[in-house]
């Protein structure tokens, strides 16, 4: 008889029915005049959020390095990092960025129109000055609270987020 096989993973508590919404369900937010940005899912257990981004031509993210692996498609518009400029996204573009990875994500300045993406995002991301000290840190805790005081601040409902773990 063969052995039973054993997940060396820890058991966690998950829903036993899947979980819907709608992606009109969850309103985007202005963060700034380049970026808007629309929580999907958080998982505060595993460390996991899922978000849109709306990003506007010429916009620049801070340079940063992520804890956990990173998954990205375009939706549309084009984007790239500027530590390898030559490789660029675009609609239909599937990413997959391994934990540890350092990079600072850009726009075209001469885009006509926004990129938007979808990221999933396991842990953190380590936000880094030029010289590479750390700036801040944004993980799935602090989106969950980011992202429902701008929902508050511009009157909008962030109640059908997926949230786990809370």
């Amino acid at each position: 008889m063969p052995a039973r096989l054993q997940s060396a993973a820890p058991a966690l508590p998950l829903p036993k029915e899947a979980e819907h919404i709608g992606l009109d369900d969850v309103p985007f937010v202005t963060v700034s005049d380049k970026v808007a940005l629309q929580l999907l899912q958080v998982d505060l257990t595993q460390g996991l959020w899922v978000v849109r981004t709306r990003f506007q031509p010429g916009y620049q993210i801070e340079t940063h390095r992520h804890t956990g692996p990173v998954f990205a498609v375009t939706e549309k518009g084009r984007w790239f990092y500027r530590e390898y400029p030559q490789v660029v996204n675009g609609p239909g573009s599937y990413l997959f960025e391994p934990a540890g990875s350092v990079h600072t994500l850009m726009t075209p300045a001469d885009q006509t129109g926004e990129t938007q993406v979808w990221f999933a995002i396991y842990g953190a991301n380590i936000n880094l000055d030029d010289k590479g000290a750390v700036t801040g840190v944004l993980d799935a805790a602090t989106i969950l609270q980011v992202y429902r005081a701008l929902c508050g601040s511009q009157g909008l409902d962030a109640s059908k987020v997926i949230v786990h773990g809370a």
